[in-house]
């Protein structure tokens, strides 16, 4: 069992730099892979990025390739997502997610945990 909690979300503007963190809860953090998902409105939950338990390897989707970056620091039981020339359409709410498995899974489906979500809204 994992509790997760993301944090790190706000309002900026198209270009500006925001960093999410997702915090959580138990001794075996190291064990699991970790994603990050986003959900616009009215539109379906996509796969942001994701990584692997060492953070040796980290997969993104195409939108954010280049500008997101996925790191994990086990000892703090923490996850970071530092996301880099905001566009407006990166707006969403983000959410942080878990599974047990060593794949980076890009379906929701195959996560068991998942945070409450963060907000960022990026203007144009």
């Amino acid at each position: 069992q994992v509790e997760l909690v993301e944090s790190g979300g706000g309002l900026v503007q198209a270009g500006d730099s925001l960093r999410l963190s997702c915090a959580a809860s138990g001794r075996t953090f190291r064990m699991y892979t970790m994603g990050w998902f986003r959900q616009a409105p009215g539109k379906e939950r996509d796969f942001v990025a994701g990584i692997s338990w060492s953070g040796g390897v980290a997969n993104y989707a195409d939108s954010v390739k280049g500008r997101f970056t996925l790191s994990r620091d086990n000892a703090k039981n923490t996850v970071y997502l530092q996301m880099n020339s905001l566009k407006p359409e990166d707006t969403a709410i983000y959410y942080c997610a878990a599974r047990s498995g060593s794949a980076i899974e890009t379906r929701g489906a195959n996560y068991a945990y998942w945070g409450q979500g963060t907000q960022v809204t990026v203007s144009s």
